[in-house]
């Protein structure tokens, strides 16, 4: 029989059942996941899960929430490690894709239907949206440097933001590095090329007006 002894520090036990579920995630997909699977993972009681989760859509919109903020903690340092607000949205695209190169189970959480509703998972929907601010913050600011026109803002953010979305997406299911592997180069590198040529094509339009 297994042992159900805490392999967590005392007051970690929400830490450590978002971890075991990331982990079940990683190894045998999302179907794995359970409060009574994860509790056994995580070396507790059944009915351990229980005090922090109501039920296993709350486990996993913990999650999501989770994915959202350390999204947004790599587009931020991704903003201001650039040198013009124009590059910055270049480099904020790239950050999103590595981030779903490097955490694909997150990734694939974290935009799941039944997770995206506010009115059940309002914490979720909240990182999601402070996670995206990011990216309009980015516009406003190039908008500010007369990078980009100010009429074409909101547009533009959802524009970034698909690019982004879409570069990860196939990165994450595998077509990105066949198609980086027959130019002969890197998904980093393919990413970044498409993402700078973007940037130019936008800087070259507003050039024209």
């Amino acid at each position: 029989m297994a042992s159900t002894k805490p392999r967590y520090h005392h007051g970690d036990l929400r830490e450590e059942l978002l971890r075991a579920s990331l982990q079940l995630i990683e190894t045998e997909g999302l179907a794995a996941v359970s409060l009574r699977r994860v509790a056994r993972e995580a070396g507790v009681s059944p009915g351990a899960p229980y005090h922090h989760f109501t039920d296993r859509a709350a486990l996993l919109a913990a999650l999501s929430t989770r994915g959202f903020e350390l999204l947004r903690e790599e587009l931020i340092a991704a903003r201001d490690r650039a040198t013009t607000p124009l590059d910055g949205l270049a480099t904020l695209a790239d950050a999103y894709a590595r981030f779903a190169r490097e955490q694909p189970s997150y990734f694939r959480l974290m935009f799941r239907p039944e997770l995206s509703q506010p009115e059940k998972h309002p914490d979720t929907t909240a990182a999601g949206e402070a996670t995206f601010a990011v990216l309009s913050e980015a516009v406003a600011a190039a908008v500010e440097s007369g990078d980009l026109r100010a009429a074409d803002a909101q547009l533009l953010a959802m524009t970034w933001w698909s690019l982004a979305h879409g570069l990860a997406s196939l990165s994450v299911d595998g077509k990105l590095p066949e198609r980086a592997k027959m130019l002969g180069t890197t998904v980093p590198e393919l990413t970044d090329r498409i993402t700078r040529l973007f940037a130019e094509l936008v800087d070259s339009t507003r050039s024209r007006d």
